[in-house]
């Protein structure tokens, strides 16, 4: 059974920066390409980012605009989410995901398992 943690999510003024984590457990996150998604206030989920297993291929929402870096590190299980310069309406939950296969999807559908997710509000 594969378990996600997300970590260090907070309230950060506009312009501002933080770095997510997204811990993994089991054998398989190596193998597997792993994607960040959030939910809005009243809004539906959407993807973020995506990165393939082995980290050389990565994939933005449009949204991203170059102000989001994705990366991971095999040998500590973790995916992370640099995120600079952001704005208010990046306010969200983020959540990381396991995909089903080592390629990368923006589709939440072709992901596996799911974090509980961490806040993220950025004031103005």
């Amino acid at each position: 059974q594969v378990q996600l943690v997300e970590s260090g999510g907070g309230l950060v003024q506009t312009g501002g920066s933080l770095r997510l984590s997204c811990a993994a457990s089991g054998r398989t996150f190596s193998s597997s390409a792993m994607g960040w998604f959030r939910q809005r206030p009243g809004k539906e989920r959407e993807f973020v980012a995506a990165i393939n297993w082995s980290g050389g291929s990565t994939r933005y929402a449009d949204f991203v605009q170059g102000r989001f870096t994705i990366s991971r590190v095999n040998a500590k299980n973790t995916v992370y989410l640099q995120m600079n310069s952001l704005k208010p309406e990046d306010t969200a939950v983020y959540s990381c995901a396991q995909g089903r296969s080592s390629g990368y999807v923006s589709a939440d559908n072709g992901y596996d398992y799911w974090g509980q997710g961490t806040q993220v509000t950025v004031s103005s």
